[in-house]
């Protein structure tokens, strides 16, 4: 039997070598830096949205909560008319990137430690590499990547985003679970 004492190692070297993975995928290869549009008047749209005093949080346009107000033709016509979307507003000023950089870390030590939790349930001691392998990587594929394809679903993420994203999550997966496998318990 493996415990997760025992696992305290590829837990936390797994976080460290997903988050260098992370750095290097947004810092060196940028292939995300195409995600992210630019608004045709981007300076028209941030003085509308400063007009509206937003707090920082989730907003949805146009705004409509119950289907019953798509009948609404009123409703409906904004919704004709466009844009439709999402929108997230954070707080002013250029976001710090220690405390953010910080909770990827924490993040990515969450999930290497649920693929612990994991393992220690479905592989005793001496697991091969290759099986440790397998069943780590399945888990934090799951952990880093299952929940993207709902954003291209309901929140309209394009699919080439979902693809990067999927992409980022099988590497994150890999590393965690060649990880595991290097250092499972003989």
């Amino acid at each position: 039997m493996v415990t997760l004492v025992q696992l305290w190692l590829p837990v936390l070297l797994s976080g460290v070598f997903v988050f260098f993975t992370s750095s290097l995928i947004h810092m060196v290869l940028k292939y995300h830096n195409s995600d992210y549009g630019r608004l045709p008047d981007e300076e028209g749209v941030r003085a509308a949205l400063r007009k509206g005093t937003l707090a920082p949080g989730q907003y949805v346009v146009p705004h409509c909560l119950d289907p019953k107000e798509v009948r609404n033709p009123e409703t409906a016509r904004k919704f004709d008319e466009g844009p439709v979307g999402l929108l997230w507003i954070k707080a002013n000023g250029f976001p710090a990137m220690g405390p953010l950089l910080g909770k990827w870390f924490v993040y990515c030590v969450v999930v290497a430690f649920l693929c612990a939790y994991v393992g220690t349930i479905v592989l005793p001691r001496g697991t091969h590499f290759m099986t440790v392998f397998r069943v780590v990587t399945t888990v934090a594929f799951l952990s880093h990547a299952a929940a993207k394809p709902a954003d291209t679903i309901w929140m309209g993420k394009p699919v080439a985003c979902l693809i990067k994203d999927l992409v980022d999550g099988f590497l994150y997966a890999l590393v965690t679970g060649a990880t595991f496998g290097w250092l499972w318990p003989r």
